[in-house]
């Protein structure tokens, strides 16, 4: 999970974190909140497509996923910082 405290937001530390879990861990897949509009966004925004849906989260609480993959060929988004 990532987890980006609201003042830090649009400073790229996202981004640098996305690109460090792409390059040296191999992320290239992640879950999203359906209803987390923003972090869908900055997702997409990276690179990565909605492969998928689930309508309970990892607890079966009722709390929508969307399964995003990295898109071959777009990863360099994602390892070149903002």
């Amino acid at each position: 999970m990532l987890f980006i405290a609201p003042e830090a937001r649009g400073t790229g530390v996202g981004s640098l974190l996305a690109a460090h879990a792409v390059e040296r861990q191999g992320a290239t897949k992640v879950d999203v909140n359906e209803q987390n509009k923003q972090a869908l966004g900055f997702y997409k925004h990276i690179g990565f497509s909605v492969v998928g849906r689930s309508p309970l989260d990892g607890q079966g609480k009722p709390y929508p996923l969307l399964h995003m993959e990295l898109v071959q060929g777009r990863s360099g988004k994602a390892s070149t910082p903002a």
